[in-house]
């Protein structure tokens, strides 16, 4: 009885490891950066608010400015007018 029930629980783990492990996590740049002595540049950058992001900030003289990944992410491309030239 007992090899029999470690025998399932092994089963169950290895099922659970198997759905849990297979789908990779999605990367999320969240909006705000705790930023300061120590952190450095951009920063933690963890945090959904700004409100979120000053209560982690107090008291530890750090301060949140906005990600800059967020801020200036991907750039729209200009579309250039061709020119064309005439010659007589």
């Amino acid at each position: 009885m007992r090899k029999t029930l470690l025998a399932m629980m092994m089963v169950l783990a290895a099922g659970v490891a198997s759905v849990t492990g297979s789908a990779p996590a999605a990367a999320y740049d969240y909006p705000y950066c705790l930023q300061g002595r120590g952190v450095g540049i951009p920063g933690d950058c963890f945090y959904p608010s700004y409100a979120s992001c000053m209560a982690a900030a107090s008291g530890r003289a750090l301060s949140c400015n906005i990600n800059p990944r967020v801020a200036f992410g991907q750039q729209q491309q200009r579309r250039v007018k061709p020119r064309y030239y005439y010659y007589d």
